[in-house]
């Protein structure tokens, strides 16, 4: 038995054939884009750095120790939701003078908090510490917290923040 019959007619068995091709072939695609997609986004659309609000100057007293202020990513997506969040260690260390550190780790991005009476930043991680100076005191951070650059403008004070920095050297 011929699966051809020279009619130009194709057999059931060819006809669901070419409908699984497609049907196959229209699932791979839509299985496909997103993942090109997130694959290409970092690529085509890097998020560039912008001056955040965190707070009114009045609001920090001189010689404290460090605080933490809550803004916006700089990358958020429409569905982000909760995850847009992001935060900074600021301390006063003069009238007009401010430092800020991610409060990310520079080991695995995992959260940093500030030991006042240690004066350390300390990860509960992987045990990751660093000086009030952000430098790495011990574990296993390849380098010292991150450093965002700060400034006031009409009585606010600013930071200039980035998509989360973890493990840029």
């Amino acid at each position: 038995m011929s699966e051809k019959t020279g009619t130009g007619d194709c057999t059931r068995r060819q006809f669901f054939m070419h409908v699984s091709i497609a049907l196959g072939s229209i699932a791979a695609v839509l299985v496909g884009i997103p993942i090109v997609g997130s694959i290409l986004a970092p690529i085509i659309k890097k998020p560039k750095p912008e001056w955040r609000v965190v707070g009114a100057v009045d609001s920090f007293k001189v010689g404290g120790g460090y605080v933490k202020v809550d803004y916006v990513n700089t990358s958020p997506l429409p569905w982000a939701g909760v995850t847009a969040q992001s935060a900074a260690w600021l301390r006063r260390e003069s009238e007009d003078k401010f430092i800020a550190f991610s409060v990310n780790c520079a080991h695995l991005g995992c959260p940093v908090r500030w030991i006042e009476g240690a004066k350390l930043f300390m990860c509960p991680c992987h045990g990751g510490v660093y000086y009030e100076d952000g430098s790495v005191a011990a574990g296993p951070p390849p380098r010292g917290l991150y450093q965002y650059p700060v400034r006031v403008n009409n009585g606010k004070v600013e930071l200039l923040a980035s998509p989360i920095p973890i493990t840029t050297v």
